[in-house]
This record gives structure tokens, C-alpha cells and sequence, in this order.
């Protein structure tokens, strides 16, 4: 498995959290591909590919935001989970909701992680070193 690359997929619609995400992994080095959709169904279309591109890399992890437009996280998650080629994928929820049902339903989901936005950047930093733990465990089970 050396030099296989590691990809992570952001599924996220405020652009302040996309850059807090990407600054964050950049402190800590982690330089591998990261693809962003704006919503859950731009996700599927990166996942899953169109008529004109193709799919990108299967992410060894997928950061996914619950309220989102279009298609919602849950939703996401639904429809991964019941799609062959796609329900294996790791998904840790990266959401500002703390709705107690968002969070019975997503793990009802598999998620590997519900894990609430924190407002202050250097708690957003800790959140993040935590999700690269995880991360370089998931690398670890792909070897």
C-alpha cells in the first residue's frame, strides 16, 4: 500500500468553515487531496462521477455538514448507505446542529463520528487534530 494517496472528501456549504477545515489540516500537514461539495448532491455527483467526469479517488473519509441546501447530510448519508458501490465510505458529521434527532439519525447511519462545529478557531483546530487522529487510524486499516 506505500505511496497509495489518501483522499478526504468535504461535503460543506459555508465557505468560512471550508478554509477553517483546509487551514487546519495544513497546520497539521496533511497535505493529501481534499475535494469539496457544497451539498450532499454534488457529493454523489463527485462520488459517483457524471457523463462527462469521472469519479474522483474513493476518500478514506468523508467530513459531512448536516444543513445543507439541495440535499441535506442525512440525506447524503441515506442515500450512501443504501448505494453498493458506496456505503462502505467513512463519514464523520462536522455539523453546528446538535438536534438531538440529527444525531440518533446519523448514527443510525454508521457514522464513524458526530462531532459539533465549535465557533472559537483554536477550539476548531483541536476538533480537527482529533478528526486527524481518526484519519491516520483509517489509513492504518487500508494498508
Amino acid at each position: 500500500m506505500a505511496n497509495k494517496e489518501l483522499h478526504l472528501l468535504l461535503v460543506e456549504d459555508d465557505d468560512i468553515d471550508i478554509l477553517n477545515v483546509k487551514r487546519s489540516l495544513r497546520k497539521l500537514n496533511l497535505l493529501n487531496p481534499i475535494h469539496v461539495a457544497h451539498d450532499g448532491l454534488e457529493a454523489l455527483y463527485l462520488l459517483r462521477g457524471t457523463e462527462t467526469t469521472p469519479p474522483i479517488p474513493s476518500p478514506t473519509l468523508i467530513l459531512l455538514d448536516i444543513n445543507m441546501p439541495r440535499m441535506n447530510g442525512l440525506e447524503f448519508l441515506r442515500e450512501i448507505r443504501s448505494d453498493q458501490q458506496l456505503h462502505h465510505l467513512s463519514v464523520v458529521v462536522l455539523t453546528t446542529s446538535d438536534e438531538e434527532r440529527d444525531i440518533v439519525e446519523a448514527y443510525q447511519f454508521h457514522v464513524a463520528g458526530y462531532i459539533l462545529k465549535p465557533v472559537l478557531p483554536e477550539k476548531f483546530f483541536e476538533v480537527m487534530v482529533a478528526i486527524e487522529k481518526y484519519w491516520k487510524l483509517c489509513e492504518k486499516t487500508t494498508s
